[in-house]
């Protein structure tokens, strides 16, 4: 599949909140593939808002919001289910339905070269086997487990056949955090990513958000994360939505140099206003 220009695109999105309140006004944006996003803004800013319409979660807004077809969302929301059947890995292994179906079927077609068959049958099996083979590569897929251990001891999570339903908060979202890094999704959406990690957990999170390929677009108040792994910052004020080129800490120059030539305007505004009224 070609890779589309934008990978997400809003057009006049809009959003009310009760009573009546617009959150987001008219926004218009197109988000590029592979860009790292970190969004900004005031509590009450419509930052989950705005990453709930994009997950699909969300669809009572105005306007369009829709992903490049045969795009994989990856969602992280503030408050995550997890599937209380499961166990902890159980939870962690729903992200990785689709490679292990590949390899269950890589296991399928190994198994059936001992049975007898005709030889139009070994040739379309051997081509099976080749196909395969060449999309587990490229999906890292032969090392699964070992990427499943390593994800799961950097997040600190609890033993692996904990009974989820007796999680902590924080545990819960640790879990589903993992689930979704290893579902290796075309655009990540995450809210609070670095809420209930330690240090460390935080730093192996930035090294591996700063090898994903795909789409990041998180919302976070670590300003040090957010210098670390955005490339661009949203910042949603008074309902616009304003993207600006950098990390956390150009865009705070940035924005200081932008109030300062607003004060600057406005300031001449009244200089002028006040001559006016002078001359009334």
């Amino acid at each position: 599949m070609s890779t589309p220009q934008y990978i997400y695109v809003m057009k006049d999105l809009r959003k009310i909140v009760p009573p009546k309140r617009e959150i987001l006004k008219g926004i218009w944006l197109s988000f590029f593939p592979g860009a790292k996003i970190g969004v900004v803004g005031a509590n009450g800013s419509g930052k989950s808002s705005l990453l709930r319409i994009m997950a699909g979660v969300d669809d009572d807004y105005q306007g369009e919001a829709w992903a490049a077809k045969g795009t994989r969302v990856g969602y992280l929301p503030q408050e995550p289910e997890l599937d209380e059947s499961l166990d902890v890995r159980g939870n962690v292994e729903l992200g990785l339905a689709e490679i292990r179906d590949l390899m269950n079927r890589w296991d399928e077609v190994n198994a059936r070269f001992a049975e007898p068959m005709s030889d139009d049958e070994m040739t379309a099996l051997i081509d099976e086997q080749g196909k395969l083979q060449e999309e587990i590569d490229a999906k890292g897929a032969w090392e699964l487990d070992r990427k499943v251990e390593i994800a799961m001891d950097a997040l600190r999570l609890p033993p692996a056949d904990a009974d989820v339903a007796k999680l902590s908060g924080g545990e819960r979202r640790r879990v589903a955090l993992c689930k979704v890094l290893l579902e290796e999704p075309d655009m990540l959406l995450l809210d609070e990513p670095t809420n209930h990690l330690d240090a460390e957990s935080v730093a192996w999170l930035e090294r591996y958000l700063a090898d994903f390929k795909g789409t990041i677009v998180a919302i976070t108040h670590d300003r040090y994360f957010l210098d670390n792994v955005a490339e661009w910052i949203l910042e949603l004020d008074r309902g616009a939505g304003i993207p600006w080129e950098g990390n956390y800490s150009s865009w705070l120059e940035q924005k200081e140099a932008r109030l300062a030539k607003e004060e600057k305007e406005d300031s001449r505004r009244r200089q002028t206003l006040k001559r006016e009224l002078d001359w009334v």
